[in-house]
């Protein structure tokens, strides 16, 4: 019986309803791959590919041919996929057949049944670059029309990424300023015992547990760490 595809409109609005406070990447990615694989009015594999620090990783992917087929490129530091995510661009590949740019990896594709592909760019900036990558089982089978619907979904994947990028740096930030904080307290604590016991100026408190940190080849504040622990055992004692 043959398929009756997600109309594009409700695919995107399905997509619109994800909260993505409320989900991780993976789970983001792996719905925009299963619905953009519902959309498409032909039988299609669908895949995101991920490069972050010169390593590339399929995200998210609808069957195991489609993660594999982005795995040979991985392993040959070449392909279409590869091709998107670097330029950002949409890299066609029309007929399996005859595709001369990749031909190795054509000619496995062709073996398992593949007659397009279809890798667009997702426009990241920063550190992540990457591709929802769409591959079909007959030649040709990316129209214009087809083609503007998927670049919609990859824009959608793009703003889910550049989402959780933002989401990790700020909690990359918070959690050093909160570490910031915490070492200038115990700092601030043990300037407060040598003033005490030294009868002497917070600056020269400071110099104090600076000549330690320097001699013991150790940081300031875990100087000042050990001094607030023996205060606080003595104390306790």
């Amino acid at each position: 019986m043959p398929r009756s595809p997600t109309d594009p409109v409700s695919a995107f609005a399905e997509l619109g309803s994800i909260k993505l406070s409320e989900v991780n990447l993976d789970e983001v990615l792996q719905r925009v791959a299963e619905v953009a694989q519902r959309a498409m009015p032909m039988p299609v594999e669908v895949s995101v590919t991920l490069v972050r620090g010169g390593a590339e990783h399929t995200a998210a992917f609808t069957s195991k041919l489609a993660r594999d087929m982005d795995e040979r490129q991985y392993a040959q530091g070449r392909g279409p996929c590869l091709e998107a995510a670097a330029s950002g661009a949409v890299v066609s590949v029309p007929d399996f057949a005859s595709e001369d740019r990749w031909p190795v990896w054509a000619d496995r594709g062709r073996e398992q049944g593949l007659g397009s592909s279809l890798s667009i760019g997702l426009p990241i900036q920063e550190a992540v670059v990457g591709a929802l990558n769409v591959y079909a089982h007959t030649p040709e089978a990316f129209n214009d029309e087809a083609v503007t619907v998927l670049e919609t979904f990859a824009a959608y994947a793009a703003v889910a990424l550049s989402n959780a990028q933002l989401y990790d740096s700020t909690a990359n930030l918070a959690r050093q300023m909160q570490e910031a904080m915490a070492n200038r307290a115990v700092i601030e604590q043990a300037k407060g015992i040598i003033m005490g016991e030294r009868r002497c100026t917070p600056a020269e408190a400071f110099a104090i547990l600076s000549k330690v940190s320097q001699d013991s080849n150790r940081k300031v504040r875990d100087v000042a760490q050990t001094l607030v622990d023996r205060a606080v055992g003595t104390t306790g004692a």
